[in-house]
């Protein structure tokens, strides 16, 4: 029987990413984390702030994967549309949910109180429940298999430690690298066998060109330490028997 592969997308919100006027750090962090909780992150989309955009790629990979993940577009401002535009896709209203204004009241009490601005981030689609979030005060947003994150960085790392243990997954993948002098062409062939003769390991291969010379770093992943460990030491030893000197760790 297969061993069961929990999967998670991630939807990336915000025209000043696609604008390139910010780099999404989102990506790299949920993927890490994700690992960690023995989920892998399978499919990453990035869409402009857009309701049919938003509500298109929420239907779209949150019935395909066992968790959807989202980041930005859950701010104070009337650019903000998130919560509106994943409601709309599932057909729900948005409510003020009384537990995050009460959050938002203490949080507010000493820096001016409440506005209607603020107010803006108690809203959520009606029957959700809040990711806690001890950096800024406004929580993040759970919907079934939906989690409603910040766009910034530092705050949805918060609302995901809050999660961290609380989502069901798999055994996480561990890697190890080798790394060589050698133009990945010349050993395609090496790295395919490899693969292939090691059940449940996977072989990344990663060119570079440093100091004049063509290198390439190969990663190999597997839920598996066992295994990983010989698919290692196989490709270690195929890369010297053609007279290629391997380093581990990667160059």
């Amino acid at each position: 029987m297969a061993e069961r592969i929990w999967t998670a997308a991630l939807v990336v919100i915000g025209d000043e990413i696609l604008s390139g006027r910010t780099q999404d750090k989102n990506i790299a962090q949920l993927a890490v984390w994700l690992n960690l909780q023995g989920i892998r992150l399978s499919e990453v989309r990035v869409v402009p702030d857009v309701m049919d955009a938003i509500g298109a790629a929420v239907n779209a990979l949150a019935p395909a994967h066992d968790y959807l993940f989202t980041t930005g577009g859950i701010g104070p401002t009337h650019d903000d549309i998130t919560v509106d535009a994943i409601a709309a896709a599932l057909g729900l209203p948005v409510v003020a949910h009384p537990q995050a204004k009460a959050i938002l009241d203490a949080y507010y009490a000493d820096k001016g109180g409440v506005t209607e601005a603020r107010l803006r981030m108690a809203r959520t689609p009606e029957g959700a429940s809040l990711i806690v979030n001890e950096r800024s005060g406004a929580p993040g947003i759970r919907i079934g298999n939906i989690f409603i994150l910040a766009g910034v960085p530092h705050i949805a790392s918060a609302m995901l430690d809050s999660l961290t243990g609380k989502l069901e997954g798999g055994r996480r993948l561990v890697s190890a690298t080798i790394g060589c002098w050698v133009q990945e062409s010349e050993i395609a062939d090496l790295l395919e066998a490899t693969e292939k003769a090691h059940d449940g390991c996977q072989i990344g291969s990663y060119p570079f060109f440093r100091d004049g010379r063509t290198g390439a770093n190969f990663v190999i992943r597997s839920a598996d330490q066992a295994r990983l460990d010989v698919c290692a030491a196989d490709l270690t030893e195929a890369l010297a028997a053609r007279g290629y000197a391997p380093v581990a760790g990667g160059i």
